[in-house]
């Protein structure tokens, strides 16, 4: 018997050989891709952090390097003007990695909710000691201060996926922190 080689669906996709290949199986449990909006919105929130650091690392060399001092607390060990210019240089490097650094995006988010971790107890030796630096000369002002590191510190795992890809990493069981 003579048989014609029969045509494949045109709308399923085919292997090699012409034959249709079975549907794609879809993971429940894998994290659905974020929408274009989200992405957008993450990219902003990525350039405008990464931004607001290099300005305050430019302020901590440059306009701001007395004021700055004011927020270092006095049971460290290191001189004042070193830890100012030291976190200056640090935020101009975390500021411009937040923009530049797509490969390594999710670590650099994790390093700058540390960093913002790490220099919380600056905020904390102002509100202790009453200094006043930075447009924050009053107890109230400085309360209000309190609550915004937590939010940089969430702000930075955002918008650098950092959060997600540690979920779908620990869902998966690797290692790997791509955003």
């Amino acid at each position: 018997m003579d048989q014609k080689p029969q045509r494949a669906d045109s709308t399923a996709p085919t292997t090699p050989a012409g034959q249709a290949e079975p549907a794609a199986v879809s993971d429940p449990a894998a994290p659905a891709e974020p929408s274009r909006a989200s992405r957008i919105g993450r990219r902003l929130g990525r350039i405008a952090l990464g931004a607001a650091l290099v300005f305050a690392g430019i302020s901590h060399l440059t306009i701001s390097r007395e004021a700055f001092q004011g927020q270092v607390p006095d049971w460290q060990p290191f001189d004042p003007d070193f830890v100012v210019v030291a976190s200056g240089v640090v935020e101009i490097a975390l500021g411009s990695a937040l923009i530049f650094a797509k490969k390594y995006r999710a670590h650099v988010g994790w390093v700058a909710a540390a960093f913002f971790i790490a220099i919380y107890p600056g905020n904390i030796s102002q509100l202790v000691n009453h200094v006043d630096s930075l447009g924050l000369d009053t107890d109230l002002k400085r309360w209000i201060r309190m609550p915004f590191q937590p939010v940089l510190i969430a702000w930075a795992l955002w918008s650098t996926g950092a959060w997600r890809a540690w979920r779908a990493a620990r869902r998966t069981g690797g290692l790997g922190l791509r955003a």
